[in-house]
């Protein structure tokens, strides 16, 4: 099976271009006010619905998708520069600001959320805990979305494997991989682990922390829920996955950057999580 030739461009207006890298990204924004919306109708009809979600309205969702808009935008683009691609910036520093073209860092981005989480909490006379654990349950769609986008884009080839799930990349997207792919497509296969992780961050991740939020929990155990669940599944998931060709394998030489990022995830995850459930 060969991977499919998707064009990155929607719309072609010449000096305009719509992408459908940047349009996964509208999308989950939209899908993310849509969920908050929801999640707080939940609460304010129903007794038994999570505290987290109580005494949001309608402007605080509109506002909270905002602060999360910008740091989605600067956290995740200043991490992947940062994490992946900081000698590139160093010889064309407008790279930075050319999200169009792709390259994105979760991790980078989940700090640039916490941030203007905490802003949006301090100004609103809000406890942190509060928001993340409303915002949490949001977070999956929009990452399951920008795989999407990475698939579009030919980017994450996996890594080569002789199973039935392996497909021929493209050439141009494993150039940097390898120097023995001639021709439209390479010969070897590879897991395309951009659809593994839109299904396991984006479908699986979704369902866990949604319905674990479901109930009332103390403050902060949703969000170590997330933490715990897409460090683990990230964790994972890298295996099947080629390191970025110019970073390679960073932690003793086994780990991906993207699973030694999510390590303190995990453990920061866990510490959330096990002394509020022990104490219910």
């Amino acid at each position: 099976m060969h991977y499919p030739r998707l064009d990155p461009v929607l719309i072609d207006l010449g000096a305009f271009q719509i992408r459908w890298y940047g349009l996964m990204y509208v999308l989950a924004f939209v899908a993310c006010h849509v969920l908050a919306t929801r999640r707080a109708a939940l609460a304010r009809g129903s007794p038994s619905g999570s505290p987290a979600a109580a005494g949001f309205g309608r402007q605080d969702v509109a506002d909270l998708v905002f602060y999360g808009v910008l740091g989605v935008i600067v956290g995740g683009r200043a991490g992947f520069v940062l994490f992946y691609g900081f000698d590139q910036f160093l010889r064309d520093p407008l790279w930075l600001v050319r999200i169009w073209e792709g390259g994105m860092s979760f991790h980078g981005g989940l700090v640039g959320v916490c941030g203007a989480l905490w802003l949006f909490a301090a100004r609103r006379g809000r406890g942190l805990f509060e928001v993340t654990d409303f915002v949490a349950p949001l977070v999956p769609v929009g990452l399951g979305l920008g795989r999407l986008g990475n698939f579009i884009n030919t980017e994450l080839p996996g890594r080569v494997t002789d199973t039935a799930l392996g497909v021929h990349f493209p050439c141009p997207a494993v150039s940097e991989l390898t120097l023995t792919c001639f021709g439209a497509y390479e010969t070897a296969v590879r897991h395309v682990s951009s659809l593994y992780q839109a299904f396991t961050e984006g479908v699986v991740l979704f369902v866990l922390v949604w319905f674990f939020s479901a109930r009332p929990r103390a403050a902060g155990a949703v969000s170590g829920v997330f933490l715990v669940g897409y460090g683990c599944l990230r964790f994972l998931t890298e295996f099947f996955r080629e390191p970025d060709p110019h970073v390679g394998l960073v932690g003793f030489d086994v780990l991906s950057m993207g699973q030694l990022l999510s390590l303190p995830m995990v453990a920061f995850g866990i510490f959330l999580l096990v002394p509020r459930t022990a104490s219910r």
